[in-house]
């Protein structure tokens, strides 16, 4: 309704302003006929192309007044060229050349139409000028301001736009690097578990008769590792619900202990050594760490000759971790989801994991820089 609007006002405003005799002239002019009415439709008809085309509208609208002038109707402001100005104003500049090329347009568009107007009435315009330029700079202000507002305005929404589309994807990546992580901690948890109720499942069996004894001691081991990672995967899975309020912390060396002796029950001999100063490890640093010795721990049991050694040393900036068990396998480490967790735990704190395979023993060389807790 607007675009419809706005050239009908346009076409009002000049028919009554034809239609008024300039007194102040001491001329009447031409009385307001169907050519005057025609012309001013024209001044007003190129206002519907303002938005597309603001520039071609103004010069069109420009030519119908200068028309008018020249036949001499009385003289008013030239309301359809002077609403072109504004859109034209207010339209986005491509460059600043661009823009004072227009401004050039402009003005000489306003120097012909108030030539013409003297050239008509037969005298030289200085009043006209004066009001016509004051009146034509104050539009193409205010059509300036409101375009460069409106510039501003774009240019929070783009950025507010690109905001949101940055936080959702470093929501998308949040996510994916979480599930990766509960992925690592569900394989080494329950790989975990598997293997030691395999070997105490084996025990089981073979002791049944000759030693119920321990049978079912084995058995009880079986059960309690099956309850602890049961409540760790539960954990695990409550960690991937929406609206979790529960933190719960991760896992560390405080339970060290219990999965060494899991490991000496089902038959692997696992010394541990501990040097330097002992000190309070950050949660990504100590849940790696434990992580790094339970896979290792476990690929001594399924593949190694009944032995594990555990070296912990506290450094000034990293903890080192080593885990050496005899090995009948000559080469590289074997490769699986549970030696690219290591891999990926240490590379997330900015560590590093090492394999050897050398002499009829297996070597694992981890090491996790304390700073890595921030990286994590």
């Amino acid at each position: 309704m607007l675009d419809i609007a706005i050239p009908l006002i346009a076409f009002a405003m000049t028919v009554v302003l034809i239609g008024v005799p300039d007194e102040d002239s001491g001329r009447a002019g031409r009385d307001l006929d169907a050519l005057s009415v025609i012309l001013a439709a024209l001044t007003a008809l190129p206002l519907v192309l303002r938005r597309k085309a603001p520039l071609v509208a103004f010069l069109l609208s420009t030519a119908a007044s200068a028309v008018l002038f020249a036949l001499d109707y009385p003289a008013g402001p030239p309301v359809g060229p002077t609403v072109a100005l504004f859109f034209v104003a207010l339209a986005p500049s491509e460059t600043r050349a661009r823009r004072g090329l227009t401004i050039a347009v402009v003005a000489g568009v306003f120097a012909i139409h108030i030539t013409v107007y003297g050239l008509a009435n037969d005298t030289f315009p200085d009043g006209e000028a004066l009001l016509g330029s004051i009146l034509w700079s104050g539009v193409w202000l205010a059509g300036e301001r409101a375009r460069i507002r409106r510039e501003r305005i774009a240019e929070l929404e783009e950025r507010t736009h690109r905001a949101e589309r940055e936080a959702q994807r470093e929501r998308r990546l949040a996510a994916a690097e979480e599930r990766t992580r509960i992925a690592r901690d569900l394989h080494d948890s329950a790989g975990h578990a598997i293997n030691v109720i395999l070997v105490h499942a084996g025990a089981a069996r073979l002791h049944a008769e000759r030693d119920p004894e321990r049978a079912r001691e084995a058995l009880g081991t079986i059960e309690a590792v099956a309850r602890e990672t049961l409540h760790e995967i539960d954990q695990l899975v409550g960690a991937l619900r929406e609206n979790e309020d529960k933190t719960q912390t991760p896992i560390g060396l405080a339970a060290l202990d219990g999965l060494v002796q899991r490991h000496r029950d089902a038959g692997l001999d696992v010394e541990i050594l501990v040097s330097g100063v002992r000190r309070p490890l950050g949660p990504a640093v100590d849940q790696a760490a434990y992580r790094i010795l339970q896979e290792s721990l476990t690929n001594a049991l399924r593949h190694g000759n009944g032995g594990a050694k555990v070296e912990l040393s506290y450094g000034g900036d990293a903890l080192e971790i080593g885990v050496t068990n005899p090995s009948d396998g000559e080469g590289s480490a074997p490769e699986g989801h549970g030696v690219v967790g290591m891999r990926e735990r240490a590379a997330l704190l900015g560590g590093s994991v090492s394999f050897e395979s050398l002499n009829g023993l297996f070597r694992v060389r981890a090491r996790l820089p304390f700073s890595g807790e921030e990286q994590a």
